[in-house]
């Protein structure tokens, strides 16, 4: 019996989902190098790209939510802006809510917060806690209020 040779959606899937848990590994560190914080920025665009060839504007805009954060966590300002907004336009245009769309507005208030704008960072801290009352399961909607509690605006 010969073995199915994965197909390029299936290689795809498995370099987004790897690169995908690559840049949570790197995120959670206390201390990165440089190199390191290169290869996670790195691993983020190419989730996304590797999601954008085969996945659903779900999988779309989770992938610029990642960005942004990685952009977030690294303090520059512009491109967690710019993937924030990017995540929060998927979300709309393609009616994604639950924890979605509540994590959308968490990377807008995150994004906003490193860029000092605290006003609208406030502004989207309030969105995403009215979001998280329609959030379907406990956990999940637990850990976005424990996200938000993390945002310095």
């Amino acid at each position: 019996m010969t073995e199915e040779k994965p197909t390029e959606k299936d290689n795809h899937k498995k370099f987004a989902v790897d690169c995908f848990n690559l840049v949570w590994s790197l995120m959670e560190k206390k201390s990165r190098t440089k190199e390191e914080d290169d290869k996670m920025v790195h691993a983020a665009h190419a989730s996304r790209f590797h999601w954008g060839e085969i996945g659903t504007p779900t999988e779309f805009e989770r992938g610029e939510w990642q960005i942004s954060r990685v952009y977030s966590v690294l303090k520059r300002t512009q491109p967690a802006l710019y993937h924030a907004k990017r995540c929060l336009e998927i979300c709309q245009e393609n009616h994604i809510g639950d924890w979605d769309i509540a994590f959308a507005y968490e990377a807008m208030a995150r994004a906003y917060a490193v860029a000092g704008q605290k006003e609208e960072s406030r502004k989207y801290i309030e969105l995403a806690q009215r979001a998280a009352e329609q959030i379907k399961e406990k956990g999940d909607k637990d850990y976005l209020l424990s996200e938000l509690a993390t945002i310095g605006s």
